[in-house]
């Protein structure tokens, strides 16, 4: 069975595909996306993938303290599988966002897989319910220079101001609270990151020749 795509990766595989028809795809149902579809690079080890997977519709706020310490559990257990490293996320209301190394496509989509389905159990089991948590598709685009990268983490670790949400230093919904490129100084928390550290140069240093992050730094607009 062939590969899924980068830029939107289903956690389902079909039989495969016989090329663009009419009529044929999911249809739009009013909602938006995670990020807007652009080229479709090729997924390489040296570049870090920016993701995005959404809840299905109607279930509970994620931002919550409970919940979010579910989340972090199961982010944790999940970091370090399959060629699939997860270096960053964010937790909003009804989608994540995660800065993640992988060594190809493949990698991702299990690594992403076995993440998922991890945490839709955990939470299913907090909600006292059954059936699908995450939509079938996520987003996912691969982050080949050193602006990219840095847009990207931005982009993670502050979007809770993108959605109205305000805090004086980083987002205790993220991965701000360990994150080594602010400008400005911050005490760690005492808690374990669920996070590893980064292996591609481009994560690890490439971008900090774009400056660092500071606290007051919000998303660009354009993708959720």
């Amino acid at each position: 069975m062939p590969a899924p795509t980068i830029e939107q990766l289903e956690l389902t595989f079909t039989n495969g595909w016989g090329g663009k028809r009419e009529g044929a795809g999911r249809k739009r149902d009013g909602t938006r996306q995670c990020a807007e579809h652009g080229t479709r690079p090729e997924l390489s080890r040296h570049h870090p993938v920016h993701v995005c997977t959404r809840l299905c519709d109607g279930l509970p706020n994620l931002r919550d303290t409970a919940t979010r310490r579910v989340i972090e559990t199961h982010l944790a257990r999940g970091a370090d599988r399959f060629g699939f490293q997860l270096k960053e996320y964010s937790i909003q209301t009804n989608h994540i966002h995660l800065v993640v190394e992988c060594e190809d496509r493949v990698a991702l989509w299990r690594g992403m897989k076995g993440l998922l389905v991890r945490i839709a159990r955990a939470l299913n089991k907090m909600w006292g319910r059954k059936g699908q948590v995450f939509r079938d598709r996520y987003f996912a685009r691969a982050l080949n220079k050193p602006l990219a990268v840095r847009t990207a983490l931005v982009y993670v670790l502050q979007n809770a101001r993108k959605h109205g949400s305000t805090y004086a230093k980083t987002d205790e919904f993220s991965s701000g609270p360990w994150f080594e490129g602010w400008k400005e100084t911050l005490e760690r928390p005492k808690r374990a990151s669920p996070c590893l550290r980064p292996r591609t140069w481009l994560l690890k240093k490439g971008w900090k020749r774009r400056g660092l992050i500071g606290f007051e730094e919000s998303p660009r607009r354009g993708i959720e």
